[in-house]
């Protein structure tokens, strides 16, 4: 269901803008990511915990003009802005929902779209090109995000459709499941910590940045815990997308071992992120709540797990 070029409205999520004088000095207190990587020609995925380390909301952010774009799920933002307006009242930073203001779209395998259009996006992960009043961002080897002021939404859409076809919102998910990039949603809410969804294979998390709300649990994770859970990619042979926050089941235990993430059609029926305990993957005995009879088949994340390199941000 990926196998075409094309585009897709990612009209699923919202954009929180920080802006002000202390944004920068603001959002590094608050978010699991770096601001120093982030800049005109970079971007970063990111999250923001409780203070026991637990997500309240993934995102990537930009750097735009004076202040930060966060593009996180529509059902999250809301929440999310008013967490974070009761901490920047002490500090020059305003928080808006620009929602409004942005078109956003989802490309696949749309290198040589990105190129009719001006825009030669390098191919490293995160990398970020501004042209012509639109920001390109390399997502993985396969997506990239293209942002237009709203306004210019409509010309941009005629634009894309003389290069790809537009494709259902599932095209996009499935290929960011193939990506192993996965999402905060409402029902997920402080269920993860940032471990769980793989952030630091992805950039999203630095241990050398300092204070962040909840990282004093992140970092202790990650130099002296023992994760027992992470983020893995399967498959399952039905019709019926699983919600977000739906329990995964194992004879390994007694209870849940695990939550959905995301999930999306496929060809073969049904991909999914979902994190889930390492024992229980190794036992290969997972199933969805409610259909013990339909084993999940564990597919490869393109990316490894490797802590030593993780530390290094």
């Amino acid at each position: 269901m990926t196998d075409c070029a094309s585009f897709t409205p990612l009209s699923h999520e919202g954009i929180l803008a920080v802006r002000g004088p202390d944004a920068k000095t603001f959002l590094q207190g608050q978010i699991t990511c770096h601001l120093g990587y982030v800049s005109d020609e970079r971007s970063s995925l990111g999250a923001r915990c409780t203070p026991k380390g637990r997500m309240l909301s993934s995102f990537r952010v930009l750097l735009e003009n004076d202040g930060y774009l966060l593009a996180m799920n529509q059902d999250i933002l809301v929440a999310q802005m008013a967490e974070l307006q009761k901490f920047a009242v002490f500090s020059k930073t305003k928080l808006t929902d620009d929602s409004a203001l942005w078109s956003r779209f989802g490309l696949y395998q749309g290198d040589a779209a990105l190129t009719a259009l001006g825009i030669e996006l390098p191919t490293e992960t995160n990398s970020t090109v501004h042209h012509n009043n639109m920001i390109a961002v390399r997502a993985s080897s396969d997506l990239a995000e293209l942002w237009v002021h709203a306004d210019e939404g409509p010309c941009l859409r005629k634009r894309l459709l003389g290069h790809l076809s537009e494709a259902p919102l599932n095209t996009w998910l499935l290929a960011q499941i193939r990506s192993g990039i996965g999402h905060v949603t409402m029902p997920t809410r402080e269920q993860f910590i940032p471990q769980m969804l793989n952030l630091p294979a992805l950039d999203a998390v630095s241990f050398k940045k300092g204070c962040y709300t909840g990282q004093e649990i992140v970092a202790r994770m990650q130099y002296l815990g023992k994760l027992k859970r992470h983020m893995y990619r399967f498959q399952l042979a039905t019709e019926n997308i699983p919600a977000a926050g739906t329990a995964l089941l194992s004879p390994v235990h007694s209870s849940s071992v695990g939550e959905v993430v995301s999930a999306a059609r496929s060809e073969y029926g049904i991909e999914l992120l979902a994190t889930a305990l390492d024992d229980a993957v190794g036992d290969g005995r997972i199933y969805l709540d409610g259909d013990e009879k339909n084993l999940l088949e564990q597919l490869e994340l393109p990316y490894a797990l490797d802590t030593d390199r993780e530390i290094l941000r």
